[in-house]
């Protein structure tokens, strides 16, 4: 495959360096702090994702980015130089939309080489980026189609070549598989995540769809509020949130609050609805305190177990009975309500011939197993 050329204006070398770098971005509409503060440094060759529900600050952090809005405060810096008051166009940075966006009276081709004519690219290089645009995507014969005669998929891709193809030094993708099937969507999570292996841009992508970003990302940042709640790896958000809005919002989980009993030196017994539970220990926490825990479903295991009550041995037991089974493929889900009305919900491998609605049951998990956090 054709690769970046730093003497056209490509993508500068993946071998380390900052792509990106955020500082101290805050942005206001009216009373509302859509984005306050920010800091962020986004490596280069790294795939980014900016991860919140709806009205988090993630759309208008990456408007920010990409110049279509101008931040009250702050500085914008793209491979090292500072873009804070330069236009979208001189800023090397290329955009994927939601809605694609694409010109419905152009070709493929056409729509796809669209900024290289506005760049006044001379019509030989426009013709070999196009080549090269084409093969990677996998739109080879397809040059000449108008978007209504693709399908959304490869719609999708002639965005994504319009994107790359004037060889940006960044690329931003703001929710681009919104509007595609659950099949489709998940087939161009895979796609679009060997295009930023093969090519090496850093990508930075906007979605409220956390099975999106961690799919493709390498590092992750829930926002909400404005704000970053927490930054890292995909597996250390997922597995050691920072707090509790991230133990909800990431992966499917059960919360409980209750008030804790004794504590030790890495666990906390807590009193929750009557019943007795061990927990991770959250710093500085005594009796009495409130404690938030999240518990994810994978983690919780079910059986037609007798017993139950107090935990012992390092595990927590608790016996109720399976109200319903969630049939998903390939996993399922077990709602249980337990002594006290509460309901709990473990996640496994399906087991319609041994478990069923109206069985007594125990649901169970390690208590260093979770996330707590002091209320």
């Amino acid at each position: 495959m054709t690769s970046w050329s730093t003497e056209e204006g490509g993508a500068p070398g993946a071998a380390g360096g900052v792509a990106l770098t955020l500082r101290s971005v805050r942005k206001h509409f009216g009373p509302v702090r859509a984005v306050d503060g920010v800091e962020l440094h986004v490596a280069q060759g790294e795939f980014f994702a900016l991860l919140g529900p709806s009205g988090s600050g993630k759309t208008t952090l990456l408007r920010i980015i990409a110049g279509l809005e101008r931040p009250d405060s702050g500085a914008v810096i793209v491979g090292g130089q500072d873009v804070t008051h330069l236009p979208p166009y001189g800023r090397r940075i290329g955009m994927v939309f939601q809605n694609f966006l694409l010109f419905p009276h152009k070709t493929a081709g056409e729509n796809i080489v669209f900024p290289l004519r506005m760049q006044r690219v001379p019509r030989a290089q426009r013709d070999e980026r196009l080549a090269w645009a084409l093969k990677l995507l996998r739109l080879d014969g397809l040059a000449d189609r108008y978007p209504n005669e693709m399908s959304g998929g490869q719609q999708q891709r002639v965005a994504l070549a319009r994107g790359l193809i004037s060889r940006p030094a960044l690329l931003l993708l703001d929710e681009p598989l919104a509007n595609l099937d659950r099949e489709l969507r998940a087939e161009m999570e895979v796609e679009i995540r060997r295009y930023q292996r093969e090519l090496r841009i850093p990508f930075v992508y906007v979605t409220h769809n956390q099975e999106e970003a961690l799919t493709m990302s390498d590092r992750i940042a829930v926002m909400r509020d404005g704000v970053f709640e927490q930054v890292g790896p995909r597996e250390e958000v997922y597995t050691r949130p920072a707090s509790a809005f991230v133990a909800s919002f990431v992966g499917s989980a059960n919360r409980l609050e209750g008030r804790v009993a004794e504590v030790s030196e890495r666990e906390a017994r807590i009193e929750w609805n009557g019943t007795s539970i061990l927990v991770p220990r959250p710093l500085g926490t005594a009796p009495g305190d409130r404690i938030l825990f999240s518990i994810k479903f994978e983690d919780v295991d079910i059986s037609a177990e007798a017993g139950g009550g107090d935990p012992g041995a390092g595990w927590n037991r608790l016996p109720g009975r399976l109200r319903d089974v969630i049939f998903k493929g390939q996993t399922a889900n077990y709602i249980v309500t337990l002594s006290d009305g509460i309901e709990i919900t473990a996640s496994g491998t399906p087991r319609a011939q041994t478990l069923r609605p109206g069985d007594a049951v125990v649901a169970r998990w390690p208590a260093s197993v979770g996330a707590s956090f002091k209320g």
